[in-house]
């Protein structure tokens, strides 16, 4: 984990963003992750066949703490997606596999997002004997939702991994559908 912590003005669990951990040498980019979806007693979102879980998305880009960077700009994009799925998972189950459409801001569209589970190098964990995951959000074009939700997540994260997307929620590329 980097030594820099992105912290919320307000915290999370008094209605502000979540503050997100990055890891500079996840894959060839950065891990953003979540660690105040689940409670130090264990509880969090929902549960959903893995337990509870936090929150996890990728970008290629490098940390850099200039406002206008790539990794600056897509890491705020990501915040305000985690703060309405950390929000909206308190009171709906969200499994691997669904597909999730969030209201863009005026004059913008929607954001399109898949979820996967994230189980590489045995990431599972235990608080008090209770089972947690990461749960993966791939930001995805509208047209890859679209075929993921008619032809399955599973078929579209297929084709994010053949042409080299899958894991990263970086939309500066070409839909694969």
């Amino acid at each position: 984990m980097h030594n820099m912590v992105i912290h919320a003005i307000i915290p999370f669990d008094v209605g502000g963003a979540v503050d997100m951990y990055p890891f500079p040498n996840a894959l060839e980019g950065t891990a953003l992750v979540t660690f105040e979806l689940i409670g130090p007693d264990g509880t969090g979102p929902l549960p959903n066949d893995f337990g509870t879980y936090e929150l996890l998305a990728f970008t290629r880009h490098k940390i850099d703490e200039d406002e206008t960077s790539p990794f600056n700009l897509t890491e705020r994009r990501l915040c305000g997606i985690f703060t309405r799925i950390g929000n909206y998972c308190t009171g709906a189950v969200l499994k691997p596999n669904d597909t999730i459409e969030i209201p863009g801001g005026e004059n913008e569209p929607n954001k399109c997002l898949v979820l996967h589970e994230w189980d590489a190098q045995n990431t599972r964990f235990s608080i008090d004997g209770k089972p947690h995951g990461l749960l993966l959000l791939l930001e995805v074009f509208r047209s890859e939702m679209d075929f993921a939700r008619a032809n399955g997540t599973p078929e579209l994260v297929n084709l994010l991994k053949k042409e080299g997307h899958y894991p990263f929620s970086d939309l500066d590329r070409r839909p694969v559908r």
